[in-house]
């Protein structure tokens, strides 16, 4: 047996050496082989054309498994374009194919190299492309069925451009919810359409100031509040930017002037712009046509606005409240609201000053952030309610429109004030939408103080890195926290929380200080910056107290980037006044091996 695995183990050292030693010559003459050769004045200009070459190769060999790229006719026969093939190979990582085998046929000055693959490992390239745009798929249906309707039609988009990309695209299936194989290249766009049949736009309210008309949108979706929804309309000259719905809510802005009956509406589903958080689905998106989806487009009727608004103001639904939460009624809550009309008041008439005397020092400034946080205004009368606990009052919410300058992004939020024992303002927050709210409320065994501080904290942790308080964020992570940044995951055994299996997976660490530093630079860089959260799921850790795993999908917008992932923090709770991040890691997609961080880890 020992002799045995010594021969084994022989044979692994030997047979590479043996394929590598092969000529070029026997390379080139074998049909086991692509090959590519290129000239150059430096080795990687060389190699830069090897590459080029054997991309021609790989395009020529597989060019007939590209249905789904027809485009040319020859003689009356649709045929494949080689060129628009080879352009699609392209988008394939380069560091995918810089694993093929390379060899220096003559160095600088006048340097050549051949680049070779075997034909049996081409399949392998691809592979990996094919895994993404199922797991697009996978996400897109979990999505729709929680009415995110901006971020469904976002992965089916994409899911459907890389499913271009792909060789043997055409016959590619998944099974549906009863178990039948359906071909994607005809089901996703039939999914598309489903979704752009059941979305209803109505007219909530309309306000006039400035010379603007500010029309209020209810979104909803299967007849429910779409949970998020992004939209432009064709305002007479050209089409608007891109507008984001959130919790049913949208808003239109129109010169005060414009008197139109009907507004051409479009869903956005493209999403382009986005799209370069993933550099292999940006190459894509460049090269494979774009497919325009005809039932994108809506009318939104405006004659009998005054009537609608009457008719579709939405109720909100009041949350079970146990034990020291209540709602204020009343003459507390009439106190609160004339708080909240000055705020009103003060943002309506750019009368800032006027507001410093009903907030603490730390929520003026707050208050004057989030003024600066692009063009704000209120988009419709709110509809406050006040929850009072241990002394402190939250007022949900302020519904207000963010709009940039320089990008062409407007967002929608609530935006959810704190008021101390003396009723004065001392935080602001961007709210979380309803159904993450309603998930925290609902678990009733974690106590109220670790539910308000939950919902607290995940809504300040957003808001901070909108309003770049970069000293909120250093207050509230460990000096020795796990920061880590990366689809997988390997400790290196320094700091106070350190994953139980030191080995499961590699990683990019950031310490506390370089974090800050990174994140210093990100926000002097950056015009704005929006956290969009989906999908929390919270679980409370067996040891240690009050200590939460926080998981979520986490949407990441800014000026000059953007990403999306999935956002771990372990939380520490126990003093609730001052929350600690022992944990933060961050994951652009799902580990094959192990799928999410989460509590578990540690």
């Amino acid at each position: 047996m020992k002799q045995l695995k010594q021969l084994l183990l022989l044979m692994a050292i030997v047979l590479p050496a043996l394929s590598q030693a092969q000529s070029v010559a026997e390379i080139q003459k074998n049909p086991a082989y692509l090959w590519g050769t290129g000239n150059g004045a430096t080795l990687k200009q060389a190699d830069d054309n090897a590459l080029a070459a054997l991309v021609s190769q790989i395009s020529t060999n597989i060019s007939s498994r590209f249905e789904q790229l027809i485009e040319e006719e020859n003689n009356g026969d649709t045929i494949v374009s080689n060129e628009r093939v080879k352009s699609v190979i392209h988008t394939y990582s380069s560091a995918t194919l810089n694993n093929t085998h390379r060899i220096v046929m003559q160095n600088e000055p006048d340097a050549e190299v051949m680049r070779y693959i075997k034909v049996a490992e081409i399949r392998k390239i691809f592979e990996g492309r094919k895994n993404k745009l199922l797991d697009f798929v996978t996400e897109a249906v979990k999505l729709e069925k929680n009415a995110q309707v901006a971020d469904a039609l976002r992965y089916y988009y994409w899911a459907y451009m890389l499913l271009q990309s792909y060789p043997d695209g055409n016959y590619l299936t998944r099974k549906d919810e009863q178990g039948k194989e359906q071909l994607l290249v005809s089901w996703i766009p039939k999914q598309m359409n489903a979704i752009f049949a059941n979305i209803e736009l109505s007219v909530a309210s309309v306000e006039q100031a400035d010379n603007l008309q500010s029309i209020v949108l209810n979104v909803r979706y299967k007849g429910e509040p779409a949970r998020n929804y992004d939209y432009s309309f064709f305002d007479g000259r050209d089409w608007s930017n891109i507008y984001s719905a959130k919790d049913g809510t949208g808003v239109i802005e129109l010169p005060g002037a414009a008197r139109l009956d009907k507004l051409s509406m479009k869903t956005e589903y493209m999403f382009e712009g986005q799209a370069t958080i993933d550099k292999e689905l940006a190459e894509v998106m460049e090269n494979v046509t774009p497919v325009a989806m005809r039932n994108s487009y809506l009318t939104l009727d405006l004659k009998e606005v005054r009537a609608k608004a009457d008719s579709l103001t939405a109720t909100v639904q009041e949350a079970e409240t146990h034990n020291g939460m209540r709602f204020l009624a009343g003459q507390q809550a009439d106190t609160c609201r004339q708080l909240m009309q000055k705020v009103e008041a003060a943002i309506r008439g750019k009368d800032y000053e006027s507001l410093k005397p009903y907030c603490t020092e730390q929520g003026y400034d707050m208050f004057r952030r989030l003024l600066q946080y692009g063009n704000a205004r209120i988009i419709r009368q709110p509809e406050y309610k006040f929850l009072a606990y241990n002394g402190d009052i939250t007022c949900r919410s302020l519904p207000m429109s963010f709009k940039f300058r320089n990008n062409n992004r407007v967002f929608v939020e609530d935006v959810v004030f704190r008021l101390n024992k003396e009723k004065k303002i001392d935080e602001l927050a961007f709210g979380l939408n309803k159904p993450a709210v309603d998930d925290i409320m609902n678990q009733t065994a974690w106590g109220d103080t670790a539910r308000m501080v939950l919902i607290n904290f995940l809504e300040s942790y957003k808001t901070a890195y909108g309003l770049k308080r970069l000293d909120y964020i250093q207050s509230i992570f460990s000096d020795d926290a796990l920061i880590i940044t990366g689809s997988v995951l390997k400790s290196s055994g320094v700091g106070e929380r350190q994953p139980l299996n030191k080995d499961v997976v590699k990683y990019t660490r950031y310490s506390k200080e370089e974090y800050l530093k990174k994140l210093g630079y990100i926000f002097g860089q950056n015009e704005y910056i929006n956290l969009r959260f989906a999908d929390n799921q919270i679980r409370k850790s067996g040891v240690g107290g009050e200590v939460y795993g926080i998981q979520i999908r986490q949407d990441y917008f800014s000026s000059n980037y953007g990403d999306t992932g999935y956002l771990f923090l372990m939380v520490d709770l126990n003093n609730p006044k001052t929350p600690v991040i022992h944990v933060r890691t961050w994951q652009p997609e799902k580990d094959p091996d192990f799928g999410l961080i989460d509590l578990s880890f540690f």
